[in-house]
């Protein structure tokens, strides 16, 4: 499967963004999606991660109560709605892709395929 994010941008604190990852293939609906973040010097951070049929999600603790992901099966597309942004959340987003929920949904080394990122920018 291949993956495209997009949606990232310049934002004041306090402001939101929708990213989105679309993805090719007809078997997308089996596929959990996970999101991650990567801020200059430090490690990829995992965001949030849906399962296939959208029925599970897990959230960091960070993006809890602000962001909420969904996913749309019949456009092949996963949803990131980022609110009450903060400069913490400066990174860039990437979405990955993986057939299988794993126990360790958080890890970026379960996850099969990757897309390329999208800067997303909070100033304060």
């Amino acid at each position: 499967v291949q993956l495209q994010a997009s949606g990232g941008g310049l934002v004041q604190t306090g402001g939101s963004l929708r990213l989105s990852c679309a993805a090719s293939g007809r078997t997308f609906s089996g596929y959990t999606i996970a999101w991650f973040r990567q801020a200059p010097g430090k490690e990829r951070e995992f965001v949030v991660a849906i399962s296939g049929g959208g029925g599970s999600t897990f959230y960091a603790d960070s993006v809890k109560g602000r962001f909420t992901i969904s996913r749309d099966n019949a456009k092949n597309t996963v949803y990131l709605q980022m609110n009450s942004l903060k400069p913490e959340d400066t990174a860039v987003y990437y979405c990955a892709a993986d057939p299988v929920w794993r126990r360790r949904v958080g890890v970026p080394s379960e996850y099969s395929y990757w897309g390329q990122g999208t800067q997303v920018t909070v100033s304060s």
